[in-house]
């Protein structure tokens, strides 16, 4: 019996739906999603296993024009993602980029779109849109020939996933799969953990505040007969932004640390004790050692 495995890309501007996407792919949440753009930072792998094949999707950073070394790793992740797949799916959202202006003529997009790979374009957000726009959206890029394939979606309703992954089991190449059938992703919890954290700084805090911070787990134990202990530090880059995310008398890091052990023990499927700190590490987002140390080092990978 022959097998089909490969990698896909989901590639494009943030904001877009990629994440939701790649969780609508999965039937779970695995990558974190807000209403906030460039929520994603690193490369994450989801994996559909069936009988015959495997599909490995790479969730990536929206694609931007990088301001500061974190953004520069971040485009980084994408372009190997890109080089790494058999498929690209690029991902335009109908509601906020109609006509694809604002993202095609995007330098890196069209850096991008050079690879010699199999392009998938998804329309996503239809469901905020009407079926006459979406038919001449469709028609508009047929005629750029830049893509094998066009399907107008729905991530967030999970509109014509099962089509498109059809469509993508067509492309793959033959070839045993890489990984177990069971595992859904090759992150550890302690990664999802700190995404669940930094979910929820996004959710609850404004402006650059959500931008500005990583959040590191310091330790992680699994107790017999007790809950789980995690400790994580939330690290900001000023000594202003201490105080917000602390808020007065503590209230908003107390709510802060409610909410996301609350998701931590949803996604773990067992209780947990959380324990938060803040700590500042000045201009961490500019420094290449910092960035080292949180995990964004991509050149040796």
């Amino acid at each position: 019996m022959s097998t089909k495995s490969g990698f896909v890309a989901i590639i494009g501007k943030p904001n877009v739906g990629k994440s939701t996407m790649l969780n609508a792919f999965l039937g779970e949440k695995l990558s974190i999603t807000t209403n906030k753009p460039q929520t994603t930072r690193k490369r994450i792998m989801g994996i559909v296993s069936a009988e015959e094949h495997q599909i490995i999707f790479l969730d990536t950073p929206g694609i931007l024009k990088p301001d500061y070394l974190l953004q520069e790793k971040m485009l980084d992740y994408v372009f190997r993602s890109v080089a790494d797949a058999d498929v690209m799916l690029f991902i335009i959202d109908i509601s906020a980029d109609p006509e694809g202006t604002y993202t095609f003529e995007d330098a890196n997009v069209k850096k991008i779109l050079e690879f010699n790979k199999k392009k998938i374009l998804l329309i996503n957000k239809i469901d905020l849109s009407n079926e006459a726009k979406v038919k001449s959206i469709i028609s508009s890029f047929e005629e750029r020939k830049i893509f094998d394939d066009i399907y107008p979606v729905s991530a967030l309703l999970n509109f014509n996933t099962n089509t498109v992954l059809e469509k993508i089991l067509e492309y793959l190449p033959e070839h045993p799969k890489f990984y177990p059938d069971d595992p859904i992703t090759d992150e550890t919890e302690r990664f999802f953990v700190s995404e669940i954290i930094r979910e929820q700084i996004f959710e609850r805090f404004k402006e650059e505040i959500p931008y500005s911070v990583e959040v590191v787990i310091e330790d992680f134990q699994e107790r017999e007969g007790r809950k789980d202990l995690i400790q994580a530090s939330i690290i900001v880059e000023k000594e202003t932004q201490k105080p917000i995310i602390i808020g007065k008398q503590g209230s908003a890091i107390k709510e802060l640390g409610t909410r996301s052990r609350e998701n931590i023990e949803s996604f773990l499927g067992r209780p947990v004790y959380l324990e938060l700190r803040v700590k500042v590490k000045n201009k961490w987002r500019t420094d290449p050692r910092s960035l080292k140390t949180f995990g964004y080092n991509t050149d040796d990978e």
